[in-house]
């Protein structure tokens, strides 16, 4: 069977939008996969230990993740975190109160470090670079009354504090978790 350069043609012809249509997807497809790889490999880096101090009022904390300084100050060590996961720790708040109380939850003192251990909290381009929650759901606790509570720690993953992590080399940060009564009337 001979084939011609006419029958050749034709067949190009008759198929190339198909081809051409291969061809941009394709072409498409590598440039969107190396662009998002070399964006992805910026920020892939974005990991860093943390400390979050608890400060206790009318109760006490204790058991799980829960860690003491050589004072005697309870802390959590988040280990290494990551813009935009969730990190949970766990322990138990005994009432200290005479009466019945419920818990409020907040974070004070938070401080960005570069890699030469400089504050450079005052930079941050957004108000709220963390979110704290844990799972108490106000329940009354009883003087001597002990709960079991989860904190979950979730770091922003906004793209101008992302830029803000790389531009000043933050690799670490520490806060104070701010757990207070409210007595009930």
């Amino acid at each position: 069977m001979k084939i011609s350069l006419s029958s050749v043609t034709n067949f190009f012809r008759n198929i190339k939008k198909t081809v051409l249509l291969i061809i941009i997807v394709s072409a498409t497809t590598l440039a969107v996969t190396t662009i998002t790889s070399i964006w992805l490999s910026r920020y892939h880096h974005l990991r860093f230990p943390s400390l979050g101090t608890i400060q206790v009022i009318g109760a006490e904390v204790y058991g799980g993740n829960i860690n003491f300084t050589q004072e005697g100050i309870p802390y959590i060590n988040w280990g290494t975190v990551y813009p935009g996961t969730l990190t949970n720790c766990s322990f138990y708040i005994k009432s200290k109160s005479n009466t019945p109380i419920t818990l409020t939850l907040k974070i004070s003192n938070l401080t960005f470090q570069d890699k030469e251990n400089q504050n450079v909290t005052e930079n941050l381009p957004i108000e709220n670079p963390l979110n704290l929650t844990w799972n108490y759901n106000n329940t009354l606790l009883e003087p001597k009354q002990e709960v079991y509570v989860t904190l979950t720690l979730k770091v922003s993953s906004d793209s101008s504090f992302l830029e803000y992590l790389i531009s000043y080399y933050v690799n670490t940060f520490n806060f104070d978790i701010i757990i207070t009564p409210s007595a009930e009337d």
